[in-house]
C-alpha cells in the first residue's frame, strides 16, 4: 500500500473511532432540539410549509455537497426506490406528523414521550423483520426506559393532554411514532451502504415533493420573522443534516434495536432544554425519570 493511501486509511479509521465514541451523545442532543425548534417554527408557519421548505433546502445542500465531493450515486432503480421509501417514512411521515401535532397544540414534551415508545416498537419489529435477537437484558433496558419516559413527561400530561387541541394532534403524534419506527427498520434492512450525501439528497427531494402536494389551503404560509429563520436554519443544519446523518451512521454500525435505545434519552433532554429555554419548572419526577432513562440506555448498550 502506498504511503498516501496508508495515511488516508489511518485517518479514516481514527475518524470512525471518534464518531463511534461521540456519535450517540451528539445524536441525542441534536435530536432533542428538534422538538423545540419545531415548536418555534410552527409559531410562524403552517407545518407543511415549514417541512417542505426545510426538506427542499436540505436536499439542495446535500446535492451540492455530493457533487463537490463526487459522492457515489445509486445505480439500480431498485436501490433508488428503497432509498426514497425509507426517506418518506423517516422524513415526510415522521417530521410532517410531528410538526402537525405541534401546530395542533400537543406540547414538545408530550410528543417526545409518544415517540419515546419507539425503542419498544422498533425492537418488536426488528426481531420479526430483521431477525435480530432482542436479549432479556435489552428488553429490561427498554422497559426501564419506558418507565423513565413516563415519569419525565407525566407532569405535562397532567397539565393538558386531554385538551381539545391536544386530542386533535394525538393521532398525528401516534402516526409519527409508527413512521419513524418503520422507517428505521426499512433503512437498516434495505439501505445498507447508502451514501449519506447522495442518498440524503434523494430522500429529502422526494419528501419535499410529497409534502408540497399535501399542503392545503388551511396551512398558513410562513412569516419570515427572525425566529422562523433561526428555527428553519437549525432544523436544516442541525437536524436534517447533522442528526439524520448520525442516525444513519449509527444504524450502519449497529443493530437497529440497540441504536434506537438512544431515543429514550430524548424526552429527558427535551424537558431539560425546555426548562432552560422556556423557563419550565423541573420536578422530582423529572429527576427520577431522567436517571431511569440514563440507566436504560446503559443496560441496552
Amino acid at each position: 500500500m502506498k504511503p498516501s493511501n496508508l495515511n488516508s486509511a489511518l485517518s479514516q479509521t481514527r475518524l470512525l473511532t471518534v464518531l463511534d465514541r461521540f456519535a450517540p451523545a451528539l445524536f441525542v442532543l441534536f435530536w432533542s432540539t428538534g422538538f423545540l425548534a419545531g415548536k418555534a417554527g410552527v409559531a410562524d408557519s403552517g407545518p407543511f410549509h415549514l417541512v417542505a421548505i426545510r426538506f427542499a433546502i436540505a436536499s439542495l445542500l446535500l446535492l451540492s455537497i455530493a457533487l463537490l465531493t463526487r459522492a457515489p450515486w445509486p445505480q439500480r432503480s431498485q436501490d433508488i426506490l428503497h432509498i426514497i421509501m425509507a426517506g418518506l417514512l423517516v422524513h415526510a411521515g415522521y417530521i410532517g406528523a410531528v410538526f402537525t401535532a405541534l401546530k395542533e397544540g400537543v406540547t414538545a414534551g408530550q410528543i417526545a414521550m409518544i415517540v419515546g415508545l419507539q425503542p419498544l416498537l422498533t425492537a418488536l419489529c426488528a426481531s420479526w423483520l430483521l431477525n435480530e435477537k432482542v436479549s432479556a437484558r435489552r428488553w429490561l433496558g427498554l422497559l426501564t426506559g419506558l418507565i423513565g419516559v413516563g415519569l419525565v413527561i407525566s407532569p405535562r400530561l397532567a397539565q393538558g393532554v386531554f385538551t381539545a387541541e391536544a386530542a386533535i394532534g394525538m393521532p398525528a403524534a401516534l402516526f409519527a411514532l409508527c413512521s419513524i419506527s418503520m422507517g428505521t427498520i426499512y433503512q437498516k434492512r434495505f439501505c445498507q451502504g447508502m451514501d449519506l450525501r447522495s442518498g440524503g439528497a434523494i430522500q429529502y427531494a422526494a419528501s419535499a415533493l410529497i409534502i408540497y402536494f399535501l399542503i392545503g389551503s388551511d396551512d398558513a404560509a410562513p412569516q419570515w420573522t427572525a425566529q422562523f429563520i433561526f428555527a428553519l436554519s437549525w432544523l436544516v443544519l442541525v437536524l436534517s443534516v447533522g442528526a439524520i446523518g448520525l442516525l444513519y451512521f449509527l444504524l450502519e454500525r449497529g443493530e437497529a434495536s440497540k441504536v434506537v435505545s438512544y431515543f429514550y434519552l430524548v424526552p429527558a433532554i427535551t424537558t431539560l432544554l425546555g426548562a432552560l429555554i422556556f423557563g419550565e419548572s423541573l420536578t422530582l419526577l423529572t429527576a427520577i425519570g431522567t436517571a431511569l432513562v440514563s440507566l436504560a440506555v446503559a443496560i441496552s448498550s
